[in-house]
């Protein structure tokens, strides 16, 4: 018991735990010193951090509502030209689709009188082998030609003057 008594005097704590009056007046006094100095510090100068964080705040939330005002302009815009773009895009795709029909069209045209030219070459082909084999076979054959006696074109002339 005697160790613990003389531990209490020796730690500094504990001493000024003993006068709680004194230490608590003097806190007081420096809290009351200390607002006291900034009172006259504000009152001095004429300027109050409040009033300019409020005008701070304020200006800050007239950019944000401009800035927004601007965001929104600007996606409006880009609203806009992408639907122009996709309006222009399906044009160009109705024009895609009408030239594939157009030219689907044309090819068909064009084989259709390809196979007629076809048909038309090949027609006159045979037309020239068989003119060909005519001739042929006329040079191969003998022109036999009968002549008749000359009385009987006198007579038939005479008939055909008799009977006009």
């Amino acid at each position: 018991m005697i160790d613990l008594a003389e531990d209490s005097r020796s730690h500094p704590l504990l001493r000024l735990g003993a006068q709680p009056i004194a230490l608590t007046a003097a806190a007081l006094l420096l809290l009351i010193a200390g607002v006291t100095s900034i009172a006259i510090w504000r009152a001095y100068t004429g300027a109050a951090p409040e009033a300019d964080r409020v005008v701070a705040s304020r200006q800050l939330q007239a950019r944000t509502a401009q800035a927004s005002e601007q965001l929104v302009e600007k996606t409006k815009g880009l609203e806009a030209t992408q639907q122009e773009s996709i309006d222009q895009l399906q044009v160009v795709q109705d024009q895609l689709q009408t030239m594939r029909r157009l030219m689907a069209a044309q090819q068909a045209d064009t084989k259709r009188l390809s196979e007629q030219v076809t048909t038309l070459n090949e027609s006159i082909d045979n037309l020239r082998q068989s003119f060909a084999s005519a001739r042929t076979t006329e040079a191969e054959t003998p022109s036999v030609t009968r002549r008749k006696p000359a009385r009987h074109h006198a007579s038939a002339r005479k008939r055909g003057k008799s009977r006009s």
